[in-house]
């Protein structure tokens, strides 16, 4: 008998047309003229054109079953409306503990070129972060725990706080929990780095490795799906409509 985990059993796609549509200030998406909904029932509208244009998108290029797993912006309007605009304190209180654990805080002692990259590309992002809060960002070698200043992260505690759009706060939360860095995530909202550059920051030590070592393949297709993640939350911080 196989031991491997059987495949979840799909939904059938059931519908022929995707539209969006405009309703109470925000962008729904329908399926033959009928609301799409969350998981918990609630409809699912979006506050952006754009946005709701790449749900669409989505939907359309289902085929024979709908799979969520091939849908990353659906996935993230749907966790905004179910789980952060109802309990948003939650979110905000998570993303200040990675002000306090942030990836760009720990530095390689070696070798020496390793350190001189993480110095020449991450330092710029330090160095904009100490002119927005006006307190002093800390780094450290290795993986002991480094210390932020308290200053520091309550600059970063108030910025969270004053967002108080669910779509973007959740935003910054799945690029924060995909990066390990709230300021990679503060610099994409920002507009100060673009959702690619701000993901090659964020795996700048494992690109190292793959340069020394080569690259998996299981491992690049699950890099490959997580930045399909990060895209979709860059567009809901990007978006101007």
């Amino acid at each position: 008998m196989s031991n491997l985990p059987m495949r979840p059993v799909l939904p059938k796609r059931f519908y022929k047309e995707v539209t969006v549509v405009e309703e109470e200030g925000a962008y729904a998406i329908r399926l033959d003229g009928r609301a799409v909904r969350t998981p918990a029932r609630a409809i699912l509208r979006v506050p952006s054109q754009r946005f709701a244009g790449v749900l669409a998108r989505e939907w359309v290029a289902q085929v024979d079953e709908i799979d969520p797993a091939t849908m990353p912006a659906t996935r993230l309007a749907n966790t905004v409306i179910d789980g952060v605009e109802p309990n948003p304190t939650s979110v905000r209180d998570d993303l200040v503990r990675y002000a306090e654990t942030d990836l760009l805080a720990y530095r390689a002692a070696d070798p020496e070129r390793l350190v001189a990259r993480q110095r020449e590309r991450w330092d710029p992002l330090v160095q904009w972060v100490e002119a927005e809060t006006g307190s002093r960002f800390a780094t450290g070698e290795g993986v002991m725990y480094v210390a932020q200043a308290p200053e520091f992260v309550a600059a970063l505690r108030e910025r969270i706080a004053g967002e108080a759009d669910a779509f973007r706060l959740a935003a910054l939360h799945q690029i924060t929990t995909l990066t390990g860095s709230l300021i990679l995530a503060l610099a994409v909202a920002a507009g100060r780095l673009a959702d690619d550059e701000a993901w090659a920051l964020a795996h700048l030590d494992e690109d190292w490795n793959i340069e020394l070592w080569g690259e998996d393949e299981d491992a690049a297709a699950r890099r490959t799906s997580r930045f399909s993640d990060m895209r979709a939350a860059a567009l809901l911080l990007a978006r101007s409509d």
